[in-house]
């Protein structure tokens, strides 16, 4: 199957999809981005990622070229022209090519390029074993509400990681969990779902935010606050979440053991709901 790529309007082979050295997106990281996942064919969330795509270019300024139905639309079109059993599509907006200036230019026009691939989900094996995560200093800027594609932390944190025989980094800034690499976080102690409150600091992630919404409609008790890293160091389950890791279980911290060492009840029982969501 072939790899699909669109950009401002067209679609054609990834391969012959180029962007002018100019754009300010290379240039200066100036853009924002989504990653759209789909399970059986169907792009999973996509109004709430095409929400959070708006959001985050207005946070910078940077006009939208399409409309979220128009959006919608092209996903569509891409996972069927890619014609895979399952996608993950990349959406990336720059405020385009220019001169290199720091100031916004008057006559760019957005850059819009998607990306259609094949999605290849987390081993099966990781799901039901959990993974090791290390944690790290947040070095990134004060925003990360916003989608930006100046990804370089995380690029440096997710390397560390795999260094270390661990499958994520976990942010912390101030003594406090912020997220992952690539994933919010999640924790349980004495029955209770933890995890970093919503503001600049992290990004509310879709999978976050519907996994929120199942721990309450079973009852159980979900807090979204400051969480110290010896708070996560000593919590009985702690998982991730995320578009391409869902719910995955987190069996080691800094090379310790969570809990029994083992997925926790509750991750489980998150990780099935969530799984009969899908429908």
């Amino acid at each position: 199957m072939p790899d699909i790529g669109f950009l401002n309007g067209r679609f054609m082979p990834l391969d012959q999809a180029m962007v002018s050295v100019e754009d300010r997106g290379f240039q200066f990281g100036d853009g924002v981005y989504e990653v759209i996942r789909t399970y059986r064919g169907v792009p999973f969330q996509l109004e709430a990622h095409l929400g959070r795509l708006e959001r985050s270019a207005k946070a910078i300024a940077l006009a939208l070229p399409y409309q979220s139905r128009e959006w919608q639309d092209f996903v569509l079109e891409g996972i069927r022209r890619g014609g895979y059993a399952e996608s993950k599509v990349y959406i990336q907006l720059t405020r385009g090519a220019a001169p290199r200036e720091h100031l916004f230019p008057v006559a760019a026009r957005p850059t819009a390029v998607m990306t259609v691939r094949e999605m290849r989900p987390i081993d099966a094996a990781l799901q039901a074993s959990g993974v090791g995560v290390i944690t790290v200093e947040d070095l990134r800027w004060g925003r990360c509400d916003i989608k930006s594609v100046n990804l370089l932390p995380n690029v440096m944190a997710r390397q560390r990681a795999k260094e270390a025989g661990a499958f994520e980094a976990i942010f912390v800034r101030g003594g406090e969990v912020t997220e992952g690499a690539v994933s919010n976080v999640m924790l349980v102690r004495a029955g209770v779902l933890v995890t970093a409150p919503e503001g600049e600091r992290i990004l509310s992630g879709v999978t976050r935010a519907l996994v929120l919404a199942l721990a309450r409609k079973e009852g159980i008790p979900a807090e979204e606050r400051a969480v110290s890293v010896d708070e996560l160091r000593r919590a009985d389950e702690v998982f991730l979440t995320g578009t391409t890791v869902e719910i995955l279980p987190v069996v080691r911290v800094d090379g310790a053991l969570v809990g029994t060492g083992k997925p926790g009840a509750l991750t489980g029982l998150l990780s099935e709901r969530f799984r009969s969501s899908l429908g």
